[in-house]
């Protein structure tokens, strides 16, 4: 039986809350234990108790960065890598240990590859350009040079998306280190949902953080202009985010104020239910340059056998087939998103097909249990070109 230390050391990932982010954690380690493995889970920030699963998960408290000052946080974030390998000491012996990648953590990895024992590391989206651009970053070059050093120290990174893989490449991580493992989704959480209602009202529905980059805005725009063709159109929207209140101005500047539901921060288990009333899932994702998302939005909005309109960009394309398992349009067209919406209300066993066609992909390709299967068997070929370090008296 595999043992594995799992390390979460980033402040913003409550790896036991409701974020897209701690879902990720969750369902990563309750697949790895469902495929025989002990996982002890090392995290900065909890949320919560544990859900359904990992109740019997053992858990390491790591410091915490104090609040206040940008550059005090930091730097007790660089600290706190001191105290991470008595930890893992204490709670050896691991055959891997497997870090999300945060910005300044990078001794868990060093200590695997000094032990001789796999390290790999999940890298989910490019935290330095996200932390320097939407939030606040005191020391560009100490973050830069914390991710080399763990990229380096890595015996593999596991990278969500192809634009993540880029991104890995302007630290000098050589390619063949990196494996392309897109997010899942566990497809029986939505099984057995109840069919839309011949007449109801048609429902577009969002699932979502409510941040800059999801397209918001050309949602809101696509729903007026499918509702000026005459197309009882009602949107819903699931989620929370520093944009609530830009996008309720755009809702009551459009006319949709009534038509709209936002339901604000849910729990996961509601999500299937919520997906089942919506005849239309939109992932409406502006042209953002050098695309990274993997997005979980979409695994669970095909698990549902919702219709799905997406943008075609990055990874999304290839994920979603055009016309067989959802309508893909360029990014940030609110005409484009618009007509699909008008086709799919016009024509309903058009979403009945793309909805179906994408649940059967879900449920062969994109199961956590696939993703967990991917990483265990990748840090078994680690493992067998390093051989366990053993003390000598």
């Amino acid at each position: 039986m595999m043992r594995i230390a799992y390390i979460c050391a980033d402040a913003g990932v409550p790896v036991f809350g409701r974020k897209g982010s701690s879902i990720h954690v969750q369902e990563v380690i309750r697949a790895m234990v469902v495929q025989g493995a002990t996982v002890e889970l090392f995290a900065t920030r909890f949320g919560g108790d544990p859900p359904a699963g990992l109740a019997n998960i053992v858990c390491h408290a790591l410091s915490a960065p104090p609040a206040g000052d940008t550059r005090q946080r930091e730097q007790a974030a660089i600290a706190a890598n001191r105290a991470l390998p008595a930890m893992l000491d204490a709670r050896a012996p691991f055959d891997l240990v497997y870090e999300r990648y945060s910005l300044w953590s990078h001794a868990g990895i060093g200590w695997a590859r000094a032990q001789g024992i796999a390290g790999l590391v999940e890298v989910n989206a490019p935290l330095i350009e996200e932390q320097a651009t939407h939030r606040r970053l005191g020391d560009r070059a100490a973050a830069e040079a914390s991710a080399r050093t763990l990229f380096a120290a890595a015996h593999a990174i596991v990278a969500v998306s192809s634009g993540v893989a880029a991104y890995l490449e302007g630290f000098g991580v050589d390619r063949g280190k990196v494996r392309i493992l897109p997010n899942g989704v566990d497809a029986s959480r939505f099984s057995g949902l109840a069919s839309r209602s011949a007449g109801a009202v048609f429902t577009v529905g969002f699932i979502g953080t409510l941040k800059p980059w999801h397209g918001l805005g050309t949602l809101i725009e696509a729903v007026a202009l499918a509702r000026d063709t005459g197309c009882p159109v009602r949107l819903l929207i699931v989620g929370d985010g520093p944009e609530r209140g830009a996008m309720e101005a755009m809702l009551d500047g459009a006319g949709l104020a009534r038509d709209a539901e936002l339901t604000g921060a849910v729990d996961p288990a509601q999500i299937p239910a919520l997906l089942a009333r919506m005849d239309a899932a939109v992932a409406p994702y502006p042209a953002l340059p050098d695309f990274y998302f993997s997005p979980l939005k979409i695994m669970e909005y095909m698990a549902a056998g919702t219709a799905i309109v997406a943008s075609r960009i990055g990874d999304i394309n290839g994920l979603i087939e055009h016309g067989v398992t959802g309508l893909l349009c360029p990014p940030g067209d609110a005409i484009a998103v618009a007509d699909a919406l008008v086709r799919l209300h016009a024509e309903p066993t058009t979403r009945a097909r793309l909805g179906a066609a994408a649940r059967a992909v879900s449920v062969r390709d994109l199961g956590w249990n696939h993703v967990a299967g991917e990483i265990l068997a990748l840090a078994g070929q680690v493992g067998a070109r390093h051989e366990r370090r053993v003390p000598t008296c």
